[in-house]
């Protein structure tokens, strides 16, 4: 059977433990999906991981990566294991080298309060939590990464922080800001999450974030240090829109956003470049419950939506978008009429958890 005309190749790597539970579930829920919006969806299945370095001696070969590079866009499960790591004692993590190949600054990690799925905080207003953190994901202190000396004496790593990534995150997180607030329908802000009181690297950026601000007068623009956000995304994250920051605080304070909102298996992600982007759930490999179908794929189900709405807005069509659309609303809808996954207390494991949300494509409303 020939493929739609508006198909587009997907590289797919589910990578260690869950991930490859949680991508073979959410490539189980867009193939209803895609039938209903005439998506053309062309996978192409790539081993790359820790269990491949272990078997073969590199975590993703020039082939794989080559092959992932020329896909349309990249959806990836989840790599690494503890047992498994370098000789420098560090995990295996392919996903790292993709971001840093492939030049993907922008981190986009959203968090949203779904309905039914219990919230951290007590107050009413935490059912309101939406906001999104961009980790700038090549740069920062993972700039460090291979590069760091350690001595007998000392150990030392390097942070890095450049003009011209950093306008590119600049840029993003204005123009993200502005299709929020469309959709909201209130104003768009982007606070950036620094150190400026402290390290020059920090006061540098922020400097670069004022003069992008500029050619954005319709969205407020503010800084925050990173140490009073992390007291904010606790005390009052209802508030919160567009947060960018460096790339070890958005690995952290990414992990703080997830629990407020029911768990890292609630926390898509997306690595968006110029011209490439991978698509994950924020998660890891979690060894204590892989194989035993216990796994929640929300977050990598939802990393499907931002991947089928990334590839709308380069040029794959109105269907696209209203896929990702009728997709962020079937998840929604599912846990809505009482979808109870195990990491939230309930019985819903994940076969359980994709069938639901597929059974709501056509129902839910986008």
């Amino acid at each position: 059977m020939p493929l739609p005309s508006n198909t587009h190749r997907i590289a797919v790597l589910p990578g260690d433990g869950i991930g490859t539970e949680v991508t073979a579930a959410t490539l189980a829920v867009l193939e209803p999906l895609a039938k209903r919006h005439g998506l053309g969806l062309a996978y192409d299945q790539l081993r790359a991981g820790a269990f491949c370095y272990r078997d073969t001696g590199t975590a993703m070969s020039e082939e794989t990566f080559d092959r992932a590079a020329k896909a349309d866009a990249i959806l990836l499960g989840a790599m690494g294991w503890p047992e498994i790591r370098t000789d420098d004692g560090t995990e295996i993590a392919p996903q790292l080298d993709l971001r840093f190949r492939l030049n993907l600054y922008a981190g986009v990690r959203p968090f949203r309060a779904l309905p039914g799925v219990p919230v951290a905080l007590a107050d009413p207003r935490a059912r309101d939590i939406d906001f999104v953190l961009v980790r700038e994901s090549t740069e920062g202190l993972f700039y460090s990464r291979d590069r760091g000396v350690v001595t007998h004496d000392m150990a030392e790593e390097t942070l890095r922080i450049t003009r011209a990534v950093t306008e590119k995150l600049a840029r993003f997180s204005f123009n993200l800001a502005r299709r929020r607030a469309a959709r909201r329908g209130k104003p768009g802000t982007v606070t950036l999450v620094d150190k400026a009181n402290v390290f020059r690297a920090f006061a540098f950026m922020r400097g670069i974030f004022s003069e992008i601000a500029a050619d954005f007068p319709d969205v407020v623009h503010g800084a925050h240090y990173v140490d009073a956000m992390a007291l904010d995304m606790v005390r009052k994250p209802w508030t919160l829109d567009v947060l960018p920051t460096e790339n070890m605080f958005g690995d952290i304070l990414s992990d703080l956003a997830a629990g407020l909102i029911g768990g890292m298996g609630f926390a898509p992600s997306a690595d968006v470049g110029d011209t490439h982007a991978v698509f994950q759930p924020a998660h890891g490999t979690a060894p204590d419950i892989a194989g035993q179908g216990l796994a929640n794929p929300t977050a990598t189900i939802l990393s499907a939506a931002m991947m089928l709405d990334w590839l709308a807005g380069k040029g794959a069509g109105q269907a696209y978008a209203d896929a990702a659309a009728e997709l962020d609303a079937a998840v929604d809808a599912a846990f809505a009429d009482g979808l109870r996954t195990a990491d939230i207390g309930g019985t819903d494991g994940t076969l359980a958890a994709a069938r639901a949300v597929a059974a709501k494509i056509g129902s839910a409303p986008a």
